[in-house]
């Protein structure tokens, strides 16, 4: 508060505080009526206007019934005497303006009633509908418009409190002004005499009384007490009890003043440990920034070394093949060179793959859905898909015979992980060795999944680096990995709510883990419930026919892959466009069954092109398939949302190219089929 305000008389203060008390009070009972009243008003007013139109409704139901536009005109036409009403319509089922009127100033009625609701927004306009409804028919629908008069009112509204409270304030300017009087005046003459008595020692001067209240009292008591300082005045006693008394105030200030230094210690040396402390915290947070942007580095250039290398064979061995001489080196060379193309470009999409796995989980973008799992089921699954490798290096994987385990988890999720481990237990395992899996109940509702090999082990160093990207520890080049696995299985456990370690030494082996909440499982039999459905073929009554099919890429190498791989097929013809609009026109023009579209064009985007068709009523029910390389998980759900039929990922499996456009012919002509996506 400033100085100023210290300053004020009471009687300022006084007045300020019954006329900010008052306007307060105003405010507040204003605001309230106000905002009741008006809320109570325009609903009112929208109740009165839907009146109106439910009116009209019933009123140009048998008019709209028997196409009679006159008599549903002249039921308008009596909104005139309606001075507030600015015009009225009646559309008929497919929304076009059967019947309208409007008054004189104001704007017809629009043509549709799409457009009617478009220009529904407009300020100082309310507008309703109402449906014509006849013996349970929809015959059309009915819009009414009308002056909002909101702000109208709420301008009538301010400037009455405007004038209540100016009245308010001047009444209470004058009752502050003669409580003023009555209150300060004596305290004024007190502050006078006490001001003399002080300055000049006059003593001899009393106060006037001038009523029997509490001020009255309070002047009494000055008196009184002027009057007993001017009798003690004369007295010795007080020279020497005030020189006592200020010998006491002085040893208790040198005290006061002691006990404040020592404070003023404490708290400079407490001051000093604090700063101490938050350098030892900044040194540990710039080290840990510093490691952080080291470890970033070290991950970046390992990326890039290990992006590089399947891309240095698909480069080399295309160039190989591309070279004038590679007809020279015979069929069984050239598919081994393609051979090894496929190879890299699988290594590279598993990495990439990885890459971005790892990037949607340290984004917390990974949704993991928990239930029920039944251990038995998911390992028997990764015995299968782990078999045939450890059989061509005669590795003997030792499964449970038989588990009743039942864990809480991502039932793929948890399949990930295993095979990762399970993976990992073969590669690095020596020749002939075994790879043992475990399941155990633990304690505190727990269940733990081990895995154990017999490969070298790991040292404690190799272990404080085990779960960093890209870090193989030092592992066989020969051996196929990315080095993300192991810390994509950690989030991913970690997501799961459980943890993941690992036990090994060296020349014994290792054993990782996973600890899971075990969990009731539920058994249904599907079979007993679900009814066989028919096939495509079963539908369809016979042989497929032929089947017209567009594809759409602005570049020429993916489209010609599509080209080649359709053209195994002896039931499609394949028509090609190789940007938006050059493909909308040719669904336009042949009616495909089923579009293949890519998405980033020239000219029009896939998804330009897809809304065009899908606004066409001639192309809105052809299938579009989107083939993109726009594989994050946000582009392909808003993509299926926006009303693609599958979204294929490049690059994509000719088995998912195949199955979509199935399922899309099938759709076409007259099947059923679900929008899924494909990576």
């Amino acid at each position: 508060m400033s100085p100023t305000a210290f300053r004020r008389s009471i009687g300022s203060k006084l007045r300020l505080a019954m006329l900010g008390t008052t306007l307060a009070a105003l405010l507040l009972a204003i605001g309230a009526t106000t905002v009741y009243d008006l809320r109570t008003w325009h609903r009112g007013w929208i109740a009165d206007v839907q009146a109106q139109a439910d009116l009209l409704g019933h009123a140009s139901a048998d008019d709209l019934a028997a196409g009679n536009p006159g008599g549903a005109q002249d039921a308008l036409a009596m909104l005139r005497l309606q001075p507030r009403l600015r015009s009225a319509a009646v559309y008929d089922a497919q929304g076009r303006l059967f019947a309208g009127w409007h008054a004189g100033g104001s704007e017809p009625p629009p043509a549709t009633l799409a457009r009617a609701d478009a220009a529904a927004g407009t300020s100082h306009v309310l507008q309703v509908r109402a449906p014509i409804v006849d013996q349970g028919r929809a015959l059309g629908t009915v819009t009414v418009r009308a002056r909002d008069e909101l702000d109208e009112r709420i301008a009538d509204y301010v400037a009455v409190s405007l004038g209540l409270i100016l009245l308010a304030m001047a009444a209470t300017w004058a009752v502050s002004g003669w409580l003023q009087a009555i209150l300060t005046r004596p305290l004024a003459a007190m502050t006078d005499i006490a001001r003399d008595a002080m300055q000049h020692g006059v003593l001899s001067r009393r106060a006037a009384k001038l009523g029997e209240d509490e001020v009255g009292e309070l002047v009494d008591a000055f008196n009184g007490l002027l009057a007993e300082i001017e009798r003690r005045k004369s007295e010795q006693e007080t020279a020497a009890a005030d020189k006592d008394r200020e010998v006491a105030e002085r040893r208790h200030a040198q005290q006061e003043v002691m006990r404040l230094n020592e404070e003023l210690e404490r708290r400079v040396r407490e001051r000093t440990a604090q700063l101490e402390e938050s350098n030892r915290d900044l040194i540990a947070a710039t080290r840990e920034a510093e490691n952080a942007n080291r470890a970033k580095s070290e991950f970046l250039s390992n990326m890039s070394h290990e992006l590089r290398t399947p891309l240095n064979a698909i480069i080399g061995f295309g160039q190989l093949l591309n070279h004038e001489d590679a007809a020279s080196a015979g069929p069984e060379r050239s598919r081994g060179f393609v051979q090894h193309i496929v190879d890299a470009g699988n290594h590279l999409l598993t990495l990439i793959n990885e890459i971005l796995n790892l990037a949607q989980i340290e984004s917390g973008k990974v949704s993991i859905s928990l239930e029920p799992v039944d251990l038995r089921e998911v390992l028997e699954e990764c015995h299968a898909l782990t078999h045939t490798a450890s059989a061509q290096r005669g590795i003997r994987l030792v499964f449970p015979m038989e588990t009743t385990l039942s864990v809480s988890a991502d039932r793929t999720r948890l399949k990930q992980v295993l095979l990762n481990l399970l993976s990992n237990a073969v590669k690095y395992n020596r020749e002939h060795g075994a790879v043992l899996v475990e399941c155990t109940a633990g304690d505190e509702g727990r269940v733990r999944i081990a895995v154990q090999d017999t490969g070298p082990g790991l040292t404690s160093e190799q272990l404080r680096s085990l779960f960093q990207p890209f870090n193989r520890l030092g592992r066989d080049a020969t051996i196929e990995g990315s080095g993300i696995g192991l810390v994509l299985s950690k989030r991913l456990v970690e997501l799961m709510g459980g943890t993941i370690g690992v036990h090994s030494a060296p020349g014994i082996g290792s054993t990782f883990w996973i600890d899971l909440r075990s969990a009731a499982l539920v058994r249904v039999d599907l079979a007993s419930v679900a009814p066989r459905l028919p096939t495509p073929t079963e539908l369809m009554g016979g042989d497929p026919q032929i089947a017209t099919i567009l594809c759409v890429d602005d570049n020429r190498a993916n489209l010609a892959l599509l080209t080649e791989a359709l053209s195994l097929r002896t039931d499609c013809v394949v028509l090609t466009a190789t940007d938006g609009q050059a493909g909308v026109d040719m669904a336009r023009s042949h009616s495909p069954d089923v579009i293949l579209m890519d998405n980033n064009m020239p000219v029009m985007s896939g998804r330009e092109a897809m809304r065009v068709l899908r606004e066409d009523p001639a192309t809105a029910g052809i299938p579009i398939i989107a083939v993109s390389a726009a594989a994050m998980p946000n582009m392909v759900s808003s993509g299926l949302e926006q009303g693609y039929f599958r979204y294929l990922v490049k690059p994509y499996d000719l088995v998912d190219l195949t199955d979509a456009i199935d399922a899309a012919i099938d759709q076409a002509r007259g099947g059923s089929a679900i929008n899924v996506s494909s990576s």
